[in-house]
């Protein structure tokens, strides 16, 4: 049998996407229900507020469970200490690059849907991870950015 296939999500991605669902589910989504049917047994519907918002912010989260139900379910998760080859960047590496002026920053690669750049969480698929991907110490990687080219040096690789 095959390894699953997906995009990949590191354990604590998969757990936050975890959360946030049963959060939805189990305290939001309760929450409105009481509000819509308290709203709608107050007469004319077409003008009551609290009506029109509660169905409307319902089918958000019902969207949103949607969503993230199906991405719980497609994403595999790969921890990141189960990497074979801890001196090369792969999915779930801290790494310390420096630029050209040896200004230095650290990112660490995780699934798309854990993210946040201003955190230094850069996604798996983004030009950054892609240019870094098989990497080593020492080794130069060139990435096309928005504001055009920039170059990286790895000067240290980590899996947490």
């Amino acid at each position: 049998m095959s390894a699953p296939q997906g995009p990949p999500i590191t354990p604590q991605g998969m757990a936050a996407l975890k959360a946030r669902y049963d959060h939805l589910l189990g305290k939001e989504r309760p929450e409105i229900v009481e509000i819509v049917s308290w709203a709608a047994g107050n007469g004319d519907r077409s003008e009551n507020g609290d009506y029109l918002y509660g169905r409307k912010r319902m089918r958000e989260i019902d969207r949103e469970l949607g969503y993230l139900s199906r991405r719980m379910k497609r994403c595999r998760v790969v921890n990141p200490a189960d990497q074979p080859d801890k001196t090369r960047v792969f999915f779930g590496a801290t790494v310390e690059l420096a630029d050209e002026n040896d200004e230095r920053m650290a990112v660490q690669v995780v699934g798309d849907d854990e993210q946040n750049a201003s955190e230094g969480r850069i996604g798996w698929s983004s030009p950054i991870a892609k240019a870094l991907k098989g990497a080593s110490i020492g080794d130069c990687r060139i990435v096309k950015l928005p504001g055009g080219l920039k170059e990286w040096e790895v000067m240290a690789v980590r899996y947490d």
